[in-house]
């Protein structure tokens, strides 16, 4: 199983940097960026870290189909993948109703067929070539400007459920994993797409001597992102029952994430946290559950020099 780190959109942009550049010093082989709304833009960190690294993947995980149109992502990652060499990877997701339609205003219909649409478009412009495309949501009659250095970089989709995971492993080159994904449902998806496809997936860690403390840090962002995944079986093979989603779903809503919901089996379920030992035992969940990639989550309270130190150790116990 490889390393990645991602950098949280909420580090200013100096820090994202020297935490890519860091990351790579300490042997990490992708570093990959988060778009969430409103935080800090992918594509321009992304570019900012290919320019200060040499050997790590830049990935982009995730950008959307409706804040972005298909050729404006293909515009951005072509330039991303000349900036950096080749050692681009794009990562599309659907996004979420919250993001789009309550915050934005962008009517939230039909994600999946519009997410995988977009990857079709995007195939084509991304091969230089003159792309003529009438599809359900997009239409297209135009090509890039210049020749992108890889006429076939590789594309990864953010997907949750059980239609998106058979439909998405079809098409993308990789599966990038929601935070929570546990080993129970890194298993899962790893039946239902086979050997052959790389799976990611973006992975919580907190360690301390005194594992209590590790796990009281992380507990508040698993209650909210819990929240965020509400009723779905990424939760229900966790062991969340769906009356304890619906509450965890309501606390995010109002923005009081329920921390007193998350017991301790659960965190075991679905991050790593405790001591080095409990991480690392965590990670071995994961390689065996069938993960290629954990992408360790920058956590903004926490300096990402300590986030890799720990990392570090995690692995040298593992």
């Amino acid at each position: 199983m490889r390393l990645a780190f991602s950098i949280s959109g909420h580090r200013d942009s100096a820090s994202a940097v020297r935490a890519a550049i860091a990351a790579e010093a300490a042997g990490f082989d992708d570093v990959w960026l988060t778009e969430d709304y409103l935080e800090r833009g992918a594509f321009a960190l992304a570019g900012a870290v290919a320019a200060a690294t040499s050997r790590v993947r830049v990935g982009i995980g995730v950008v959307n189909p409706w804040t972005r149109h298909p050729a404006l992502t293909a515009m951005e990652f072509a330039t991303l993948d000349e900036i950096s060499g080749g050692r681009a990877v794009l990562g599309l997701g659907a996004s979420n109703e919250h993001w789009m339609s309550d915050q934005l205003g962008i009517p939230f219909q039909r994600p999946l067929a519009r997410t995988l649409e977009a990857v079709a478009v995007l195939r084509q412009l991304l091969t230089g070539a003159q792309v003529s495309f009438a599809g359900e949501f997009f239409h297209v009659d135009t090509r890039l400007s210049f020749t992108p250095v890889r006429p076939d970089p590789p594309i990864v989709l953010g997907v949750k459920g059980p239609q998106a995971i058979a439909r998405g492993g079809k098409l993308a080159d990789g599966l990038l994993l929601s935070i929570l994904a546990g080993p129970k449902y890194v298993r899962w998806v790893r039946e239902q797409v086979g050997p052959g496809l790389e799976l990611s997936a973006y992975v919580g860690i907190a360690v301390d001597e005194d594992a209590a403390t590790a796990r009281d840090r992380i507990r508040p962002m698993v209650a909210r992102f819990l929240g965020v995944h509400g009723e779905h079986i990424i939760t229900r093979l966790a062991g969340v029952e769906p009356d304890v989603a619906a509450s965890l779903r309501e606390g995010w809503h109002r923005g009081v994430p329920r921390t007193d919901l998350v017991t301790d089996d659960l965190l075991d379920a679905v991050v790593a946290a405790g001591t080095v030992a409990d991480a690392a035992r965590a990670f071995d969940r994961l390689e065996k559950a069938g993960l290629d990639v954990a992408v360790v989550r920058d956590d903004p309270a926490v300096e990402p020099n300590e986030t890799l130190r720990v990392s570090d150790a995690v692995v040298r116990a593992w």
